[in-house]
């Protein structure tokens, strides 16, 4: 037992040294004082633009992704319209709820209703194929390149399209993932069987690809047996879904894992030619991605930053003459690359 604990205390050192993800922040915020105007890159047509990013990942020594919200909206995983409307109807028309998000938050009148939407929100956002190939289209871009993926997506979409789970760090949790609300567990559990039974339960159907979709007749239900909340299998206590929503969130061993390689990553490539290619990231939690990225390229010479984002590509003056900013969609800009590279 004692020795089990001081390995364990030294591997909290170690991790803790090696950290990735506040490593990241600090570089985050520290940037701030570096970076002057704002723009949105140089004066090259859109063309120019797609044969430069080509010619850059082809001449990289490493490529950085970085994976925001924006790369899953391309990919069609969208959290209102009619992909809402299809699977969220009856609590649209019960609760007046009108996006997914939103329905996160919502304060539910009981648990089996609540763990009913959960399921939901899960399944159509973890579990299923999405709708476009986008993620896939950037894994045959990078897949023979020596890569590393930082993501605040919690949707699994790297992953699924055959991206390495030992080159992705998941910063923020995963919708695949439980975790107790006894903050002193610091475990995860997976949920996929729990989703798949509660699904079902609520007179979801499989189609013919094997995924669940509404019946014909639309007679689903909106809540789950009691028996089936889901319970933490250590201690029998309520589980909550593993996102970085507060202090409690839970960075398990594998989490700490990825935090490490990504800084071992990042480490061992500081020098050489590094292309940070940051795709669909917001204004939400910027200094994960965006802020490092833009430190990283100034401080090393023979880095180049690429960012893909519909009507948010920019950078600071400061890397300008080695930045690609492109202000359109990620799924038609990789669709472009990937033509260009049919043609050689």
């Amino acid at each position: 037992m004692y020795l089990a604990t001081k390995i364990e205390d030294i591997m909290k050192k170690y991790y803790y040294n090696k950290d990735g993800y506040r490593q990241t922040i600090k570089n985050g915020i520290n940037s701030l004082s570096e970076f002057s105007k704002l723009v949105s890159g140089n004066d090259y047509s859109q063309q120019d633009k797609i044969k430069l990013l080509k010619k850059r990942i082809e001449n990289a020594d490493a490529i950085v992704i970085g994976g925001g919200s924006g790369l899953s909206t391309s990919a069609g995983l969208v959290y209102d319209g009619e992909r809402f409307d299809r699977y969220f109807f009856d609590f649209k028309e019960k609760y007046g709820i009108n996006n997914i998000y939103a329905g996160g938050f919502y304060n539910f009148p009981k648990s089996e209703i609540k763990w009913a939407w959960w399921a939901r929100h899960i399944y159509f956002n973890r579990y299923v194929k999405s709708p476009k190939p986008v993620y896939e289209n950037l894994f045959s871009i990078v897949e023979d390149k020596d890569y590393f993926v930082i993501t605040t997506n919690v949707d699994h979409r790297f992953q699924m399209a055959g991206f390495d789970k030992n080159r992705i760090f998941y910063t923020q949790g995963d919708y695949g993932l439980f975790q107790s609300v006894n903050p002193s567990l610091k475990k995860t559990y997976d949920n996929e069987k729990w989703v798949m039974e509660a699904m079902k339960a609520q007179g979801f159907v499989k189609d013919s690809n094997g995924e669940f979709n509404v019946a014909d007749d639309k007679n689903i239900l909106m809540e789950i047996p009691s028996d089936m909340i889901p319970r933490c299998p250590d201690d029998n206590s309520n589980v909550r879904l593993n996102l970085r929503e507060d202090e409690d969130f839970v960075e398990d061993d594998g989490w700490n894992e990825a935090s490490y390689r990504y800084y071992d990553f990042l480490t061992k490539h500081k020098d050489d030619k590094v292309v940070y290619l940051e795709l669909g990231v917001g204004k939400n939690t910027p200094v994960i991605i965006k802020y490092p990225f833009w430190q990283m390229t100034l401080e090393n010479k023979n880095a180049s930053y690429i960012c893909i984002n519909y009507n948010e590509a920019l950078c600071p003056r400061e890397i300008e003459n080695r930045s690609i900013c492109i202000n359109e969609d990620i799924g038609d800009i990789l669709d472009k690359v990937l033509k260009l590279n049919s043609k050689n």
